[in-house]
């Protein structure tokens, strides 16, 4: 390996996924503004909107996000076509 190309600010990290809480830790030179103790233990923290222990390829189940409707307005818009099934 070639010196002087990796960084040295190495530290432990927690990943948290915000759709179901599941915490991971693991070292990481990603700058976090929060901090959380997890285990008696400070760690930076740095919040996911999804992780292999939310995503449905990995779940397998699947889970419909829908914020702004568009579920309902596809629906609502292409209900005819899938009445005719």
């Amino acid at each position: 390996m070639k010196n002087g190309i990796h960084p040295e600010e190495y530290r432990l990290v927690a990943f948290k996924d915000m759709s179901n809480g599941k915490v991971f830790i693991t070292g990481s030179t990603v700058n976090a503004k929060e901090t959380e103790v997890i285990d008696g233990v400070e760690y930076p923290v740095v919040k996911l909107e999804i992780s292999s222990a939310s995503h449905p390829f990995y779940t397998g189940k699947v889970k419909l996000v829908d914020t702004a409707g568009r579920v309902d307005k596809f629906m609502s818009k292409y209900k005819k076509h899938y009445d005719n099934k």
